[in-house]
């Protein structure tokens, strides 16, 4: 079975990209999450990351944003104690806040999920040579006009090159590799 190449052998990756990476995502919670996730990998490579994800679940209330939005500098202090956790206040302290305003946006837009995929117009987008894999790119247009709204919103630690990952793990743009056995499947889940 052929994947996207930077899967490599690790289990780990192998399994978060054949069962989440680029899957059309519309749950707010898992939008919460990855994003979460994406504040935590700033610097760090994303193996590192998975390897947190469940002491980062733990630490912050399986991502639920509504209780997130309630934490404390005291909270702040426990969660440095947790073990396995990224132990950055700053990366901590973002998504705390990036919860209070994502909550904002639930609110104005339904759901976070909606505000998100309106900037598609709700379809999953394919760049021009990304699927044979002679364009690689970090970031982009769509990629700076939403960090650049998340930014005007009050979100923190959302460049664009940040964005541009969230978008590829939320499904909104495609990015597998024509050979991958997720890139045709991608195209066609669910809206």
């Amino acid at each position: 079975m052929k994947r996207c190449s930077w899967t490599g052998d690790d289990p780990l990756l192998i399994d978060y990209h054949d069962k989440e990476w680029g899957v059309p995502l519309h749950d707010d919670r898992k939008q919460f999450e990855f994003i979460s996730m994406e504040v935590m990998q700033c610097g760090l490579s994303w193996l590192t990351v998975l390897r947190k994800r469940e002491a980062l679940r733990l630490a912050f209330d399986g991502f639920d944003p509504s209780k997130v939005a309630l934490y404390d500098e005291p909270r702040v202090e426990e969660i440095m104690k947790v073990e396995g956790i990224i132990r950055s206040p700053r990366k901590i302290r973002a998504i705390i806040n990036n919860a209070k305003v994502f909550l904002k946006i639930q609110e104005e837009f339904g759901s976070f999920s909606s505000y998100l995929w309106q900037f598609t117009d709700n379809r999953i987008v394919e760049y021009p040579g990304h699927a044979d894999g002679s364009v690689t790119i970090a970031k982009n247009d769509l990629s700076d006009r939403v960090s650049s709204d998340l930014k005007k919103r009050g979100f923190s630690y959302l460049g664009s090159i940040t964005v541009y990952s969230h978008l590829q793990a939320a499904g909104i743009i495609n990015d597998h590799h024509a050979s991958c056995f997720r890139y045709q499947q991608s195209n066609e889940l669910p809206k």
